[in-house]
C-alpha cells in the first residue's frame, strides 16, 4: 500500500452524463422527486424533514429509493459516479425551495443560499468480502466490512481549479472529479490572437490557488475482520477516501461498514511505465460504525430467534446448560469454565456523570501446571467470542499490542496503525505464556486493562485510541510447575499492579489422584476415538455457532444493575474478606501475593452482573451476587492463600510447637554460622522434636528471611 496517503494527479473518468444513455434531467427530476414525495410507514415525509432540520447532509436507504423506483436505484448502483452529483443537486434545490424566500439588498425577495448538500447511503444488504472485489465491480456500488488501522490528516481537496494563461492572463476553470481524481488541464490556450499579438504557448496555464474551490479530503486504510481472514493468510487492506462531512470522524480500530465506489487511481509516479496498471481504492458514500458487532452473519436478530432465546434464558438450568457448552471436549475444570461463561457475557458498562467510564469488561488469568489444558481455554474463547484476537506473550512487543507509530514510505508522514488491543475492541484478547513477556511489554497493557483506552504520544502524533476488551491470560509459574512448598509470591512471579487489574485468578494445578486420572484419562481416549465421527457430525458446529449468537444478543440488549439487598450484602462479605486479609498478614508478617482492593469489589459487581445477562434479567439478585463470590473464592482467594501458608492449617498446638523448634533452632545456631541440614534435623530430633515439625520451622524462617539454603539446600546459613 505503497503511496495511499499521497497526492497526485490521477486517472479520471471524463464522461460528464450517464453512458446509460439517459437524460440527466429525468434522473434529477426523479431524485427531486423522492425527495419530496417519499412517505415512511408512519406517513411521514422522513427525507423532507430530515434535510430541513440537518440542511448539510442527507442519509438515503436504498431499500427507499428501490420501493420509490427501482429503475432509479439500480442506475445509482450500476453508475453512482454519474448519478450522485445529480442527486445532490437535486436535494440542494429541494431544499432551496423548503425555505422559505429572504429580502435582498435591494429588497426583492429571492431564493436562499443553501450551499451544498452531501448525500451519504446506506444499505442493509450483506458486505462483500474483501478478497472478492474484483475488476467487475469497477466504478460500482460496493459495501464492506472491516477495522481502520490507518488514518492520513485531513489534505484540502480541490472541486474546481481556476486557470489562467501565463501569456494572455484569461481565466479558465476546470472541474476535478471527485475522490482522488485530478482535473484534466488542457494543453492549449483558446484565446484567439489579435494582429501583432503573440500565440499563447503549449502548455501555457498555471494554477490559481486563491481562486480555486476546495473541500476536505482524508485516506483511510481498512483491513479485513481478524475473523473474515482465512487461517495461515496475512489480512487484507484496501484504500478509503472520505470528504466532507465524513472527514475526521473515524480513529484507527473502529470497525466500519462502508459504501462506495470501486474507483482506481495512478499509484505514484515510479509506475510511469505501466499505464494500464491502477491501485483501486473506495470513494466512500456512506458508512456505519459497528457496535460491538460481527461482520459474519446479520447483526440483526429475527424474531423467532429472539423468542428463541428468551424461552433458553427462563429455563431454571439456562446457567449450567451455558457452562456445559464452554470446552465441552475439556474434562474437569467447571469453575474456570464458568468464569470463563462470566467473562463472554461481561458486566454492564457504566458512565458517571462526570464523565468517568467504569469498565464491564471481566478479566481473567489461568495460572499453573503445564498440561492443564489452558491454552485450549484460550482457543475456545478465541473461536466464541464474537471479536478475538490470540496471541503469544514472546511473540508479541508493547506496540504490536497496542499501537505503533508508522512512517509512509512515500509521503515520509507518520501515521498511526493500531495494535491488538485496539483491533479486538468491543470483544477479547486471549494472550498465551503471560510469563514469558517482557516486563516493559507487559507494563503497556496496564492502561488498557482498567481505563479501556491506549494513550500514544510519539513522532508528533498524541492520541486516544479505545480498547474496550476483556484480557484472557495463561502463564506458568517461574519454575515451569507450581510448587506448594514455595510462597505464593514465589509460585507468583507478576508485580501486584498486573495482578490486581484481574477480576479472577485462576491456579490451575495438575493434581494426581489415582480416580481424577483414570477418568481424564478415558475422557480423552473417548474424544481421540470419536474425533474423526465427531468432525463429520455438524451438531457441536451448530452449538458453537448458537452460543455465539446468544452471547451477542444478551451482550446488545440486556444491561443489568444490581439490586438494593444485593448491594447491602455485597458490602458486608467484601468488608469481611478485607478483614481476613489483614489478619492473615498481621499472622504471617508479610501481605498476600495477590492484593484484595478496591477493584476486587468492582469485580464481583462485574460478575454478578454477567451472570444476571446470561439468564437475561435486568436486576443482578442476591443470588447472583452469591454466586460471584462463590466463584472469587475459588479462584483469587484461593491464589491469594495459596502457598504454604494454606498447607499448614495450623492448630494452636502445632503452632506452639512450631515456635519452639524456631527457639531451638536460634540457640543451636548462632547469626552468621552454618550447619548441614540433614545434622540439625538429627540433633534436634534427638532432642524429641518432630522431624515435619522441624522442617515446617525451618520454612517458615526461610519465608521470614531469617534463614538461608546453599549449595542445593543442603546447608543452613542463619541471617540476622
Amino acid at each position: 500500500m505503497s503511496g495511499w496517503d499521497e497526492g497526485a494527479v490521477f486517472y479520471s473518468d471524463q464522461a460528464q452524463f450517464p453512458r446509460g444513455g439517459g437524460d440527466p434531467d429525468t434522473g434529477s427530476r426523479k431524485f427531486k422527486e423522492f425527495i419530496r414525495s417519499f412517505s415512511g410507514h408512519k406517513g411521514d415525509f422522513p427525507y423532507r424533514e430530515s434535510l430541513v432540520h440537518n440542511p448539510e447532509h442527507l442519509t438515503v436507504a436504498m431499500e427507499d429509493l428501490d420501493a420509490f423506483d427501482a429503475d432509479l436505484s439500480d442506475k445509482l448502483r450500476k453508475l453512482p459516479a454519474d448519478y450522485l452529483p445529480m442527486f445532490e443537486t437535486a436535494a440542494a434545490e429541494v431544499l432551496a425551495s423548503l425555505r422559505s424566500k429572504v429580502a435582498n439588498e435591494t429588497g426583492e425577495m429571492e431564493e436562499p443560499d443553501t450551499g451544498d448538500v452531501q448525500i451519504f447511503l446506506s444499505s442493509k444488504e450483506n458486505s462483500v468480502s474483501m478478497r472478492s472485489i474484483g475488476a467487475e465491480y469497477m466504478s460500482k456500488l460496493v459495501k464492506i466490512a472491516g477495522i481502520t488501522i490507518a488514518a492520513s490528516r485531513v489534505k484540502a481537496k480541490a472541486t474546481y481549479v481556476t486557470l489562467m494563461c501565463k501569456n494572455c492572463k484569461s481565466i479558465k476553470t476546470v472541474a476535478c472529479r471527485p475522490g482522488l481524481g485530478g482535473a484534466i488541464v488542457p494543453r492549449s490556450c483558446d484565446h484567439v490572437p489579435q494582429a501583432g499579438e503573440e500565440s499563447c504557448p503549449l502548455d501555457p496555464w498555471i494554477v490559481a490557488p486563491d481562486k480555486s474551490k476546495y473541500v476536505d479530503l482524508q485516506t483511510l486504510k481498512l483491513q479485513e475482520n481478524p475473523e473474515d481472514v482465512p487461517t495461515g493468510e496475512l489480512p487484507r487492506n484496501i484504500l478509503l477516501s472520505v470528504d466532507r462531512h465524513l472527514v475526521q470522524t473515524i480513529v484507527p480500530g473502529t470497525r466500519l461498514t462502508v459504501m462506495g465506489i470501486y474507483s482506481v487511481f495512478q499509484a505514484s509516479a515510479s509506475q510511469k511505465g505501466a499505464v494500464g496498471v491502477k491501485q483501486p481504492y473506495i470513494r466512500v458514500v456512506g458508512m456505519e460504525q459497528g457496535r460491538e458487532t460481527n461482520s459474519s452473519g446479520p447483526s440483526t436478530f429475527t424474531l423467532d430467534e429472539e423468542l428463541e432465546f428468551k424461552e433458553f434464558a427462563q429455563r431454571p438450568d439456562a446457567y449450567d446448560k451455558i457452562c456445559s457448552m464452554m470446552a465441552p471436549s475439556i474434562y474437569g475444570h467447571a469453575d474456570v469454565k464458568k468464569a470463563l461463561a462470566c467473562l463472554l457475557f461481561g458486566g454492564s458498562k457504566k458512565s458517571l456523570p462526570d464523565g468517568v467510564r467504569l469498565r464491564g469488561d471481566i478479566h481473567v488469568l489461568l495460572l499453573g501446571d503445564p498440561s492443564t489444558a489452558k491454552s485450549q481455554f484460550l482457543k475456545f474463547v478465541e473461536m466464541t467470542a464474537p471479536i478475538a484476537v490470540y496471541t503469544s506473550g514472546k511473540g508479541s512487543s508493547a506496540a504490536g499490542l497496542t499501537a505503533s507509530v508508522i512512517r509512509d514510505n512515500s509521503s515520509r508522514e507518520f501515521y498511526l496503525e493500531g495494535g491488538a488491543m485496539v483491533l479486538a475492541d468491543g470483544g477479547v484478547v486471549c494472550i498465551d505464556e503471560f510469563d514469558k513477556m517482557r516486563p516493559e511489554d507487559r507494563v503497556a497493557i496496564h492502561e488498557a486493562m482498567e481505563q479501556q483506552t491506549i494513550s500514544i504520544a510519539k513522532a508528533g502524533i498524541t492520541t486516544v485510541l479505545n480498547s474496550r476488551t476483556s484480557v484472557l491470560a495463561a502463564a506458568n509459574p517461574p519454575s515451569g510447575r507450581y510448587d506448594d512448598l514455595k510462597t505464593a509470591q514465589d509460585n507468583i512471579d507478576l508485580q501486584t499492579t498486573i495482578l490486581s487489574r484481574f477480576d479472577l485468578i485462576f491456579i490451575v494445578k495438575d493434581m494426581r489422584l489415582y480416580d481424577q486420572d483414570k477418568r481424564i484419562a478415558s475422557h480423552i481416549i473417548k474424544v481421540h476415538a470419536s474425533g474423526a465421527a465427531a468432525s463429520k457430525n455438524s451438531d457441536g458446529m451448530e452449538s458453537e455457532n448458537w452460543l455465539k449468537r446468544y452471547i451477542k444478543y444478551c451482550r446488545g440488549s440486556c444491561h443489568p444493575r444490581l439490586s438494593e439487598k444485593a448491594a447491602e450484602m455485597l458490602q458486608n462479605k467484601y468488608v469481611e474478606i478485607r478483614q481476613r486479609m489483614r489478619q492473615q498478614a498481621h499472622e504471617t508478617g508479610r501481605s498476600a501475593a495477590v492484593p484484595i482492593t478496591v477493584r476486587q469489589l468492582e469485580a464481583i459487581i462485574r460478575l454478578s452482573e454477567s451472570l444476571a445477562k446470561m439468564r437475561l434479567t435486568l436486576v443482578a439478585t442476591q443470588e447472583h451476587v452469591e454466586e460471584a463470590f462463590r466463584l472469587f473464592n475459588v479462584s483469587t482467594l484461593d491464589a491469594a492463600r495459596s502457598g504454604i501458608n494454606e498447607h499448614l492449617n495450623l492448630t494452636p498446638e502445632i503452632a506452639n510447637e512450631i515456635k519452639q523448634a524456631e527457639t531451638h533452632i536460634k540457640r543451636r545456631m548462632g547469626i552468621g554460622s552454618h550447619i548441614s541440614e540433614r545434622r540439625l534435623i538429627d540433633d534436634l530430633s534427638r532432642m524429641g522434636i518432630n522431624e515435619s515439625i522441624i522442617r515446617r520451622a525451618l520454612l517458615i524462617m526461610h519465608q521470614r528471611d531469617e534463614v538461608e539454603y546453599k549449595r542445593e539446600r543442603h546447608v543452613i546459613v542463619r541471617k540476622a
